[in-house]
């Protein structure tokens, strides 16, 4: 298998999910939305774009297994797994708000080995594969050399269920607003992750995530030079459900203030 060839498969059946959603959004109304439970919000757009999704990539790799977020299919391979977040930013989509993606990793064993993560709204896919560059719209990207947070734009998300830790996540964002440019929440961890890889953001941080939320995003920032810890420091994000993705240099310093707050 040479992964810069199935990435490209994986390019082009991720903009064709992307199509069908961008056309959808055309028509789309309220009357349309499901509850999966609080505030967790769905619609057959999401769940036909992991259909389509998923039966493009039963062809791209056949014995591979598939971990879905609208469980099309969750069947696991033994060497191979598709993680796939089919629309990425369920809750900008149906309210109209231009920042949602999709979120397709290949994982071996493991290891992540491949991601693409295409922003729907701006035509804009982003992707790297192992030992590769990583890639926007055919360019290479790279993290920011921002040397220290007091300097940096950061990104971070809002938990919508869960909110036992909603107290020392207010004083964490409270800090970080105190020192640094300014926060962000697009509401698309993929997207907040690509935009981390190719330099827009200089750290995106969040707990109470899912594995398709961040798989492909991870793999792209640390083809672009960054670094993806969780908030104790380990390289073990998907199971810990904790994510700091930087460009590497301010990784210390802002591992320093979570860990006020969340160790």
């Amino acid at each position: 298998m040479h992964l810069k060839e199935v990435t490209h498969k994986v390019i082009e059946v991720a903009k064709e999910a992307g199509a069908f959603i961008r056309e959808q959004r055309k028509t789309f109304s309220a009357d349309k939305i499901e509850f999966k439970g609080l505030n967790d919000l769905v619609s057959y757009v999401d769940k036909t774009a992991e259909k389509i999704i998923v039966s493009a990539l039963k062809s791209v790799l056949p014995e591979a297994g598939f971990i879905t977020e609208e469980k099309t299919i969750n069947r696991l391979g033994e060497k191979y797994n598709w993680i796939i977040d089919p629309l990425d930013g369920t809750t900008n989509f149906i309210h109209g708000l231009p920042v949602f993606s999709v979120s397709i990793a290949l994982q071996e064993d493991d290891e992540l080995v491949m991601g693409v993560v295409y922003e729907i709204n701006q035509d804009e896919c982003f992707y790297a594969w192992k030992d590769s560059p990583a890639y926007l719209n055919g360019n290479e990207i790279s993290v920011s050399p921002t040397p220290t947070v007091d300097q940096c734009l950061l990104a971070t998300g809002f938990p919508y269920y869960d909110f036992e830790k909603q107290a020392a996540y207010i004083e964490l964002f409270a800090d970080l607003m105190r020192s640094c440019h300014g926060l962000r929440r697009l509401g698309s961890a993929a997207v907040d992750l690509a935009y981390t890889a190719c330099g827009r953001f200089d750290a995106f941080y969040e707990y109470n995530l899912n594995t398709w939320d961040v798989a492909a995003g991870i793999v792209i920032v640390r083809q672009a030079g960054g670094e993806v810890v969780n908030f104790k420091g380990g390289n073990e994000v998907l199971n810990t459900r904790e994510v700091l993705a930087t460009n590497r240099k301010i990784t210390g310093e802002m591992l320093g203030v979570i860990q006020k707050y969340f160790i």
